[in-house]
């Protein structure tokens, strides 16, 4: 078992900067985490604290029930895979891999049965006597990969690794990790800025902002239920549209209603409404996300505009329009719509496809 949990975890720098406020989570063994926020978020400075590289100032790190807070990392059965490699570059392949194994003074023949099958699980086997001068960028990462694991880490900790590669090579190597994590089978915990990443990859994903979580949840209902605005607008490309609306009474029912649109509501959020004590005129924030959106008849409710410029990326369409109040939304439409820059356009939204934010706390109100 590689348990992994962090309780009242906190990180205060000696100019009193605080970089990670009372993150709590417990990591279940095999599982695969992502960290993931803006740059600053604190999501490197956790992992570096489960790592030994940081210093904890507050709170317990606990793995498989012991308490690593004052523990040398070299004495927490982890490997960490950073961002720039860091291979010796005067060593060979096997050279690079093997160190950590020499420094833990195991046998000849368990060295080289690790590296072969680390090189093996890598596609490493014919560049074994290369330098790394001679490889290519993915090529770097992987012997990084193979020197973190022919450690037999309980706990396998990545730093944004695929940062440095080309757009194709990340794509590559996202498939690449995810076949290794199942191979392998180790607790592992990945930190990244790339929601393509941390959607793809993981089976839970923490959601960071100014040293804080903001949600612990599958990628699934990180973009079906996001928390408040913040997760809302991080997860998913093209950004969530956000409108100001007000909700008010219309024929004796609910709708919500801003400078320009008007939807109606779910019979789901007339309810959440009402539980909880929303009276006409509530300020609020809608939210829908791009490809949630439709073209629709004129004289339909829904969003009015001007199509300012439309991506044609194949598959699909991107149409980004502005509406008469000056508000900016994109569409996600499939790749045959017909849409050209300079017309006007009505957009619709199913009901259920809304997402409903208070406008002063931030909160998703349709979750509460």
């Amino acid at each position: 078992m590689s348990e992994v949990i962090l309780n009242h975890i906190q990180k205060v720098y000696p100019n009193g900067y605080q970089a990670v406020k009372d993150f709590n989570m417990e990591i279940k063994d095999q599982e695969f985490i992502i960290f993931v926020g803006p740059s600053g978020c604190g999501k490197s400075t956790t992992l570096r604290m489960i790592a030994g590289l940081e210093d904890i100032s507050g709170g317990t790190l606990q793995i498989d029930g012991v308490v690593c807070n004052d523990k040398e990392p070299k004495d927490r059965n982890i490997a960490m895979v950073f961002q720039n490699y860091a291979l010796y570059p005067h060593m060979t392949v096997r050279k690079n891999m093997e160190y950590p194994l020499k420094i833990a003074k195991l046998p000849k023949e368990e060295m080289d049965a690790r590296i072969d099958h680390a090189a093996k699980i890598l596609g490493l086997q014919n560049l074994l006597d290369r330098k790394p001068k001679a490889l290519s960028g993915g090529q770097r990462q992987r012997v990084a990969m193979g020197r973190a694991i022919v450690r037999n880490p309980k706990v396998l900790l990545m730093d944004e690794p695929l940062s440095n590669l080309d757009a194709k090579l990340r794509g590559q190597m996202r498939i690449e990790i995810a076949r290794l994590h199942k191979e392998l089978k180790a607790t592992t915990i990945y930190v990244t800025h790339d929601q393509t990443e941390a959607m793809t990859l993981g089976d839970r994903i923490v959601v960071m902002s100014d040293g804080e979580i903001q949600q612990i949840d599958t990628p699934q209902n990180l973009y079906e239920k996001p928390r408040n605005l913040f997760v809302a607008t991080f997860i998913g490309m093209p950004v969530m549209n956000l409108l100001d609306a007000r909700l008010v009474q219309k024929d004796g029912r609910p709708v919500l209603t801003g400078d320009g649109f008007q939807f109606d509501v779910s019979k789901t959020m007339a309810d959440t409404f009402e539980r909880l004590g929303f009276g006409s005129n509530k300020a609020l924030k809608v939210g829908i996300r791009p490809e949630n959106l439709r073209i629709a008849d004129r004289n339909a409710d829904g969003l009015h505009g001007h199509v300012d410029v439309v991506e044609m990326l194949g598959s699909t369409t991107n149409v980004y329009m502005t509406m008469a109040n000056g508000a900016k939304v994109v569409a996600t439409l499939p790749g045959d719509a017909r849409v050209q820059d300079g017309t006007e356009l009505t957009l619709a939204a199913d009901a259920d496809a809304l997402h409903v934010f208070d406008a002063d706390s931030s909160v998703n109100v349709l979750y509460l």
